[in-house]
């Protein structure tokens, strides 16, 4: 059987905990309430890279020796960063969680940010924003979030721009490091098999005594709200095919519609079973790949829904996308596809939660969404109890056509997109 704890440490650091005895794994993380739209305009990718120098040697170990540490024990060690968070991360056998949070924290709280480390990590930086370029796929979703929320900071790519890459120093880096990174702002989640005061007191040992050094920046509490902008961009490149994404308003991440809004996208693109998918690839054809997908913010959200096709084929989807868009609102969902629509749902759900990995984000999203657990339980009766109604509301409210945004990327033949576009619009 599972539970749940919560701590608070003297400094503000909040540490969210699930013991799950039947397993032999632990997963422990450390969770900064600071992303990319936290960054200055001159600061477009620092969070990222920052992520990704705190693996590059400590004061006590050297870059290979955390990488040959972390090996010794079995376990996986890495990091990621969102447009609102970065995270570090480690997984590791239950009896080595005491050697799994000193290696953590000692790279959390001890990077030494060597200069010649920062300018050989700095090319790998570019080699990655050059590699989404080569992706279709991923450079069309980057350059459609750059114009949904034009001018706002989550339209930013992750990764950075070229520019500031390049003239990047040490101490720009430190800078951002002292101005955002603060223990009010950190939460530590861990999930497994775990002894619960042996892990409560290593944490409080590696984290307790943290305290911020320099003033606060930009942060969290001034965020501005993303406002969702419509309108039709088109980039031609030489491609195979075009690579299109239409966007919408979405939902922030609390929001109390938002299972009617993540039922809504899954009947839309949310599997093989979905709208779109039967109608646009199996029954029509006209593309290979179709989906939609809902990104939700503290304060927001984006609805995109994503297609590649042939050149001929891309106004043909974007028609077909917006009558079935058309078809919901006005005619709603029948009962029987709502239940598979839930139920899918719900199996994603749960099959994504039987590891500590999945657990151990459940702990630290909720946290930092709602300041507290979500037990499974209430995320199931929040699902059942979305009505085929709340689905037609919500679409209405979200899927405008006249703030509707549509990137293309590819061999595009603009006049009959366009065309297709105003028409809707």
């Amino acid at each position: 059987m599972t539970w749940t704890r919560k701590l608070v440490l003297d400094n503000g650091v909040r540490v969210v905990m699930e013991r799950m005895p039947s397993l032999k794994s632990v997963a422990f993380s450390v969770w900064e309430n600071v992303g990319t739209r936290d960054e200055g305009p001159r600061q477009k990718g620092f969070a990222h890279f920052l992520e990704h120098m705190m693996f590059k040697g400590t004061h006590r170990r050297s870059a290979t020796q955390i990488s040959h540490e972390i090996d010794s024990l079995g376990g996986e060690m890495n990091a990621f960063t969102t447009h609102e968070t970065t995270t570090l991360y480690i997984k590791v056998l239950d009896q080595q969680i005491g050697q799994a949070i000193d290696l953590l924290a000692d790279v959390f709280n001890h990077s030494r940010f060597d200069r010649k480390e920062i300018e050989r990590e700095k090319q790998v930086a570019l080699e990655e924003i050059r590699m989404v370029r080569d992706d279709p796929e991923d450079f069309v979703q980057e350059l459609h979030a750059k114009q949904v929320l034009r001018g706002h900071p989550l339209g930013r790519s992750i990764l950075g721009d070229q520019a500031t890459m390049k003239r990047m120093q040490r101490r720009d880096l430190l800078h951002y490091l002292e101005e955002h990174y603060r223990p009010e702002k950190t939460v530590i989640a861990v999930a497994g098999n775990f002894e619960v005061k042996k892990v409560e007191a290593l944490v409080r040992v590696a984290f307790g005594t943290w305290k911020a050094t320099g003033r606060e920046g930009n942060g969290g509490q001034r965020r501005k709200p993303p406002r969702v902008r419509g309108g039709i961009m088109i980039h031609h490149k030489q491609l195979e095919q075009v690579h299109l994404c239409l966007g919408f308003k979405g939902l922030p991440v609390a929001h109390p519609a938002r299972y009617a809004a993540h039922t809504l996208n899954a009947l839309l693109g949310g599997g093989m079973s979905s709208r779109l998918f039967q109608e646009i690839r199996e029954k029509r054809g006209l593309a290979y790949t179709i989906y939609s997908q809902l990104s939700s913010f503290s304060d927001g959200g984006v609805l995109t829904i994503y297609a590649a096709s042939g050149a001929k084929e891309a106004p043909s989807v974007m028609d077909v996308v917006c009558r079935e868009i058309k078809k919901l609102q006005k005619r709603g969902i029948a009962s029987q596809e709502l239940e598979r629509t839930k139920n899918q749902l719900k199996g994603t759900l749960m099959l994504g939660l039987e590891g500590t990995y999945g657990r151990m984000n459940k702990l630290a999203k909720d946290e930092l969404a709602q300041g507290r657990y979500v037990s499974l339980r209430e995320l199931v009766s929040a699902i059942d109890r979305v009505s085929g109604q709340d689905v037609q509301a919500i679409s209405r409210e979200l899927l405008e056509f006249g703030s509707m945004s549509v990137t293309a990327l590819g061999p595009v033949h603009p006049e009959p997109l366009q065309e297709k576009f105003f028409v809707q619009a």
